[in-house]
């Protein structure tokens, strides 16, 4: 706890105990019936402080995945919370969650998810660099063999493996490039071919 946390501790517990003091004296003919009044009102911000600390998780529990038409040949992904559009690609054989990106040239693979579809990153070779928010990190260019959303089946997709850090892959315009037909509609970004 910092200095500053402390005193706005101080200060608010201090405020508390004044207007607390306040309707004691107030209302000292009427402690029980106050008690009573203070201990529904206790309940209430637990309740509220509760349910606020919860939220993001019960918001991601219902917020809507992508979902996949059958037969329309196309995908459909909910805008997230935080204004991205996340898609779940299976790379040979392995589903890596992404952040579309159009701003993107190439599908970019942390070094987790180049792990999990079987390179070994410390094996790869870091030739290409690329400039990101972070500065300038090396890259490792890979080709992944199959690539599948929905009913959509790919092949031989170039990627790059960043060796610097990231939260999530990349989606960018080599991969995105394949579809006929890129949309967004309301909060939805929709995918066909």
């Amino acid at each position: 706890m910092t200095g500053d946390e402390l005193a706005r501790g101080v200060y608010l517990g201090l405020l508390l105990a004044v207007v607390a003091g306040y309707f004691i004296v107030r209302n000292r003919r009427q402690l029980g019936e106050m008690a009573q009044l203070a201990a529904i009102w206790l309940l209430i911000i637990i309740g509220l402080a509760a349910g606020w600390s919860l939220w993001s998780d019960i918001r991601m529990d219902r917020m809507p995945r992508q979902s996949v038409i059958t037969g329309a040949a196309r995908v459909e992904v909910p805008r997230a919370p935080d204004g991205h559009y996340y898609l779940t690609v299976t790379l040979n054989g392995t589903p890596v969650r992404f952040v579309v990106d159009t701003g993107a040239t190439d599908v970019v693979l942390t070094a987790q998810d180049a792990t999990r579809i079987g390179f070994d990153p410390a094996d790869l070779p870091y030739l290409g660099q690329a400039r990101t928010a972070n500065g300038l990190v090396r890259t490792a260019r890979i080709r992944i063999d199959r690539v599948e959303l929905g009913e959509f089946l790919d092949h031989d997709l170039p990627v790059w493996v960043n060796e610097g850090q990231m939260e999530t892959s990349l989606l960018g315009m080599t991969y995105l490039n394949r579809f006929a037909r890129i949309e967004i509609a309301g909060d939805r970004m929709i995918f066909s071919r």
